[in-house]
């Protein structure tokens, strides 16, 4: 157990943390999953942007690597053509 106050402190700020960035992950891969799922390219398209967007936000954060944000957009944009 933590015996410095700051020591405390970061235990509760790590967990805060945890908690967000699970939230923003698992928000992240429903986006995908709705995107992959549209059979309508207008629709895939429309929605297109804002999963990018996303992406490149959790990406900047570090909350996944960049190279897995471009794997992610590469094969999303492939995905969203190839409708």
């Amino acid at each position: 157990m933590a015996n410095h106050k700051s020591a405390l402190k970061r235990i509760r700020r790590n967990e805060a943390v945890r908690l967000r960035n699970r939230y923003q992950h698992k928000t992240m891969r429903n986006a995908l999953r709705k995107l992959r799922s549209q059979e309508n390219k207008k629709d895939a398209e429309a929605l297109f942007p804002s999963v990018v967007s996303m992406i490149d936000r959790l990406a900047k954060r570090n909350i996944i690597h960049s190279n897995k944000a471009a794997n992610l957009k590469s094969k999303l944009a492939k995905h969203v053509a190839a409708l």
